[in-house]
């Protein structure tokens, strides 16, 4: 088939360099404009403009994809199917008809479960024992398309949303290019999403990721884990802003008040509602990322420091 693939993230680009090594036709690429990053705002293009480059495919940058002149590139692309991966951008009904066989996209989760722009996160911090990723044909709702395949991926006890992610973008990259297959092959038939099961992944804010020292450590761990490496867990020490990595749960070390901070020779601890959390990699506002011992001295806490 011929293809136009549409992504904009790192995450997208193990899928577009699994598309480019199959046996179908890539044919363009669609992604987010330019955007300023680095200290010195340059605009810069996105991961996957850049891989698109690399390996010598055509690139549209549309503003928003409802733009008629964007859709007259792609129409001139004569595209049978439009695969996505975290494109950015809602799909209008005038551009999901302009490929023969629609748009489909590889969403990192079980659907209907975590439908939304956040779902590794959310599937994290929910406690869930199993997530994966699912392709669908893209309609007018939001991730509520008919499902062609399914992944599985069972989480482990120290992902994070970065680890998990990873995973889940390597495999689902064979999905998707499976499913291509089967569109192709006309063996492959969509299966509408059950109207039980469904849960929402909106995206997580840099609000959302203050750690509440008065939650149960494990709600203390997987907020932390479901907001590495972004937006970025933190708290509050004397007013100054301080990133949290990825904790560990002290079973049984529970004479710690919430926020409490206890430096040990080796370790820092706080406390929880429950157990206290070994802190991992700690990163005070300007200074680098260091292991929480060495940030603990650098700082000489009093006994009664207290994160807030």
């Amino acid at each position: 088939m011929r293809v136009v693939f549409a992504g904009t993230p790192e995450v997208a680009v193990p899928a577009l360099d699994a598309i480019a090594a199959s046996p179908h036709e890539l044919v363009g690429v669609v992604t987010r404009p330019d955007a300023p990053a680095g200290r010195g705002r340059k605009l810069t293009p996105s991961p996957v403009a850049q891989r698109a480059e690399e390996l010598g495919v055509p690139v549209l940058k549309p503003v928003h994809p409802r733009d008629p002149e964007f859709q007259e590139a792609l129409r001139a692309l004569e595209p049978d199917c439009c695969p996505v991966v975290a494109y950015g951008a809602l799909i209008p009904r005038s551009a999901l008809d302009i490929p023969t066989h629609g748009w489909v996209n590889l969403h990192f989760s079980i659907l209907p479960a975590w439908r939304g722009a956040a779902p590794v996160q959310h599937s994290l911090w929910a406690g869930d024992e199993f997530t994966g990723a699912t392709t669908f044909r893209i309609v007018e709702a939001l991730d509520a398309g008919p499902v062609f395949g399914v992944m599985t991926e069972r989480i482990r006890p120290t992902d994070t949303a970065g680890d998990l992610l990873a995973r889940l973008a390597e495999g689902g990259s064979s999905l998707l290019v499976a499913t291509l297959d089967g569109i192709a092959d006309g063996a492959l038939e969509a299966r509408e999403q059950p109207e039980e099961g469904i849960s929402l992944a909106p995206k997580i804010s840099v609000e959302d990721a203050r750690v509440d020292w008065k939650e149960p450590a494990v709600g203390v761990d997987r907020r932390i884990r479901a907001c590495t490496p972004g937006p970025g867990a933190w708290t509050t020490l004397d007013d100054e802003r301080v990133k949290l990595g990825a904790v560990t749960i002290e079973e049984g070390v529970s004479d710690l008040p919430p926020g409490a901070i206890r430096v040990g020779k080796n370790h820092v601890l706080v406390g929880t509602s429950t157990d206290a959390v070994r802190l991992g990699e700690v990163k005070a506002f300007g200074k680098k990322q260091m292991g929480a011992a060495d940030w603990a001295r650098g700082v000489r806490l009093p006994d009664t420091a207290t994160f807030e």
